[in-house]
């Protein structure tokens, strides 16, 4: 079981009293009671953690280590995820509600199987390598990059934690990791299961914040490479930032993928596999399939088919291993994506099913699945 303290926070694998944070309810989405309750960090709480990674970084043994004893306790991370399966996977529908069926078949194992990747990466990726140069042969050494700051969503936060982390500590850098506010008890879980591993004290610390904090992880001078996930405005934002600091960062943002149903496609296998790829995880990943583009020849033909698809989804607990759609992550979240039902509706798209809230779930922000048909590139839907 995940343990948390109230009025503390995780700094270099140690439970601190907090300095300047407060403890808020983690709260379900499908029930909106409290599951867990976390202390969100404070400016000060932050500026420890980066500076206890600063000095793990520049003085403890975590970089001067081998790539292949790195990778140990990476391994033994892997087998401890696995031992606590069922656990970790609740603790992501609780938390996110995601439906448990798609958190017990996917979510823990897609972690594993990162840090499983870059535990065989160990042994193969070129840490030193001997090339032509100019006028002699140079040696070009691949060394860890210092203290890492990883910020996370809410959507999916397990796997994006693990592909932040799986590298970064293989590599040797120590991290400052931010989890959202909404879901940080995996990325607690995570942190112990690390710290059993036998991760060195001071390499990891797990700082849940609100954004504000989260600028000074983004702004320290003693950070040197921010790793973000979540909106283009905020990747704007990190990018200008770390610009002016001459800072590495990476970004994934966000997106709006398309399917594209080609005239002869065998309608019933495409449906099978494409349908589920427009609701994982209760339709909040950017890689769904949010746009379906269908030639005219048989637009109404999968219009229907996928309408009757949508109908068939079962929508309620997500603990319930039945269920097909769970609710939306918070009120606020839900209120967005009614607006945007409202605009589609508004600028003339035709809708075929859902656009409300689904009868009989009073607690829990839910919203049915939808679909929109007859729309263009020019309405906000769309974009």
């Amino acid at each position: 079981m995940t343990v948390t303290q109230e009025s503390a926070v995780l700094i270099g694998g140690r439970w601190t009293p907090s300095l300047d944070g407060q403890t808020v309810p983690v709260i379900s989405p499908a029930t909106e009671e409290p599951v867990a309750h976390v202390t969100l960090g404070g400016a000060r709480d932050m500026e420890r953690a980066i500076l206890t990674a600063r000095e793990a970084f520049d003085e403890g043994p975590w970089p001067r280590m081998s790539p292949r004893e790195r990778a140990q306790v990476l391994a033994r991370a892997s087998e401890l995820l696995m031992a606590r399966h069922d656990e970790l996977a609740e603790t992501i529908t609780q938390e996110v509600g995601t439906p448990i069926k798609q958190t017990m078949r996917s979510r823990v194992t897609n972690v594993r199987d990162m840090f499983d990747v870059h535990v065989a990466m160990a042994g193969t990726y070129p840490w030193v390598e001997i090339r032509d140069g100019l006028r002699s042969q140079v040696e070009i050494r691949q060394e860890p990059v210092g203290v890492v700051g990883a910020i996370v969503p809410w959507n999916v936060p397990f796997s994006l934690t693990a592909a932040k982390l799986a590298p970064a500590l293989l590599t040797g850098c120590t991290v400052v990791l931010k989890p959202a506010e909404e879901t940080p008890l995996n990325a607690i879980a995570l942190s112990e299961i690390l710290a059993e591993a036998g991760l060195p004290e001071g390499v990891l610390s797990v700082i849940p914040a609100d954004r504000a904090v989260s600028a000074t992880l983004v702004s320290h001078p003693a950070v040197d490479k921010i790793s973000f996930t979540g909106s283009t405005a905020a990747g704007k934002a990190i990018a200008s930032a770390c610009g002016q600091q001459l800072k590495r960062y990476s970004l994934e943002l966000g997106g709006k993928s398309a399917a594209i149903i080609l005239e002869d496609a065998d309608l019933e296998a495409t449906l099978a596999r494409l349908l589920p790829a427009t609701v994982n995880n209760n339709g909040q990943v950017c890689v769904n399939q949010t746009r379906i583009v269908a030639p005219r020849s048989r637009y109404d033909e999968i219009v229907e088919a996928f309408t009757e698809g949508y109908r068939a989804l079962r929508i309620g607990d997500p603990m319930d291993p039945a269920t097909d759609i769970g609710p939306l992550i918070h009120g606020p979240h839900r209120e967005r994506v009614e607006g945007y039902i409202r605009s589609g509706t508004e600028d003339g798209a035709r809708l075929t099913i859902g656009g409300g809230r689904p009868a009989g779930l009073d607690r829990g922000f839910y919203v049915e699945p939808t679909i929109f048909a007859d729309v263009d590139n020019g309405m906000k839907i769309a974009q």
